[in-house]
């Protein structure tokens, strides 16, 4: 199987180093990026063959990988137009494409997967929520699957308009843990505990907690319910959170997330920027 990675930035290289190790003799990776830093980089890394012309690179392929970013996608998809072939698998992970501005750009009659992963993937614990466009067959869609496992867990949507709750959900979702950490660790050292162990503390404990929403069979609600004793120290805490209408200020940042994920996705005039996010 030979893959092109048309864009080498941080998710391509973690599929990439998921796909390469252990090092298979059925696997065949090349990867198109215009710096020459970044193609030397991954040519060491992971011993992949690199190009500058895209073009060049997909010819024969598999399965052709969009990993670039939004705002790149218009010039990428200009260069492919034309040669991108039935029979190959395109796969996209840049945010805000749409299955639809895929096909008119490069053939309708394509097998097209879009993707959206998130952050986690660098480190081999992410999930990327999937759906696949009218021409991908049982085999297609098996493999496009096996590719993002590379990476961590998959979903399927069989709507392609979820995609934007799934943006919302996992995509963004990072920060919001991101953002929970951060305010663990700083009024940790408020209460006196040096930087270090402050850090530690918050980090571990989100690690841990994440842990074990994703490995039990129980839900949050329910692990939740067990650490809130009552009359105890959790208990105190909740009914701080409660007071402050914490569960409804995520549901409407999250909300807001899914609304401009929508906004993002929606064709833009030829003369207009792109302010996608990455």
């Amino acid at each position: 199987m030979l893959i092109t990675f048309i864009g080498g930035g941080n998710m391509a290289s973690a599929l990439i180093s998921g796909l390469a190790n252990p090092p298979r003799s059925d696997l065949a990776i090349r990867v198109v990026d215009p710096d020459e830093r970044a193609r030397a980089r991954l040519q060491a890394t992971f011993e992949v063959s690199v190009f500058t012309d895209p073009v060049a690179a997909i010819r024969g392929a598999d399965v052709v990988l969009l990993a670039v970013k939004p705002q790149s996608m218009p010039l990428v998809l200009r260069n492919l137009a034309g040669h991108v072939r039935p029979g190959q698998l395109l796969l996209s992970i840049a945010a805000g494409i749409t299955i639809a501005t895929l096909e008119e750009q490069l053939g309708q009659q394509l097998a097209v997967v879009r993707c959206m992963p998130n952050t986690p993937a660098l480190i081999g614990h992410g999930i990327t929520g999937m759906t696949a466009g009218r021409n991908c067959n049982a085999q297609q869609r098996a493999l496009a699957e096996g590719i993002m496992a590379a990476a961590g867990e998959v979903v399927w949507l069989e709507d392609e308009v979820l995609m934007d709750a799934v943006t919302a959900v996992s995509g963004t979702g990072p920060a919001y843990f991101f953002l929970l950490t951060e305010v663990l660790a700083r009024t940790a050292r408020d209460l006196g505990l040096p930087a270090a162990t402050a850090d530690r503390l918050a980090a571990i404990t989100c690690f841990g907690a994440g842990a074990m929403v994703a490995t039990s069979p129980d839900e949050a609600e329910e692990l939740r319910r067990r650490v809130t004793s009552p009359g105890g120290t959790t208990e105190a805490a909740m009914a701080v959170l409660d007071s402050g209408g914490f569960r409804e200020l995520m549901s409407r940042a999250i909300k807001a997330a899914e609304a401009r994920s929508r906004e993002l996705s929606r064709p833009r005039s030829k003369d207009a920027g792109s302010d996608a996010d990455e």
